[in-house]
């Protein structure tokens, strides 16, 4: 049995190799005759434009690098930056609350809660517990709470930048887990 089906083999094998050897052909001429046939179809450029050169006529308007015109828009700029930074400024005049005594790091915020309706977080100083809600401030850095939710509270602090001019940034006092 293992003759017969290694003489089939052999069989089919040869019948293969005959049709590879015709198909080849075929498939080679084939290629042939659509290559003769096929032409690019290529779009000839378009000519340049003829460049004409055209005179300056603003001479009477003078040098827009000058160092008139620079120091009128440095100027500009410095009473717009005024401005934006007037906006930016603590609140000297206003009663200080207790808990801006102390600074953020020596505060521990322990819960929150859901008093009349409004969230209410609880804040531990010096084994005290205060009851702080959005618009009371916090720190040393005019610390206005802005948020309380259950896992933190959101603070916008005014500072000084290394020029003295007064930023805003973002500062948060998350909730301390109870270490045993």
């Amino acid at each position: 049995m293992t003759g017969r089906t290694a003489a089939a083999l052999l069989a089919l094998s040869l019948a293969l190799t005959a049709c590879t050897q015709s198909g080849q052909e075929e498939l080679q001429q084939w290629m042939n005759q659509q290559r003769a046939q096929t032409r690019p179809k290529v779009e000839p450029i378009p000519e340049p434009k003829k460049f004409s050169p055209q005179a300056y006529t603003q001479e009477r308007a003078g040098d827009p690098f000058s160092n008139q015109k620079l120091t009128q828009a440095l100027k500009r700029e410095s009473a717009q930056t005024t401005t934006t930074a007037s906006l930016v400024a603590p609140e000297l005049a206003r009663r200080k609350e207790p808990l801006e005594a102390y600074p953020l790091d020596a505060m521990t915020m322990v819960g929150s809660l859901i008093k009349q309706g409004k969230p209410v977080a609880l804040i531990r100083v010096d084994n005290l517990l205060y009851q702080v809600r959005p618009g009371n401030y916090l720190g040393q850095n005019y610390g206005r709470i802005m948020k309380v939710d259950e896992t933190e509270v959101v603070l916008r602090e005014i500072v000084q930048d290394s020029a003295g001019e007064w930023i805003e940034r973002t500062a948060t006092l998350q909730l301390q887990e109870r270490s045993k």
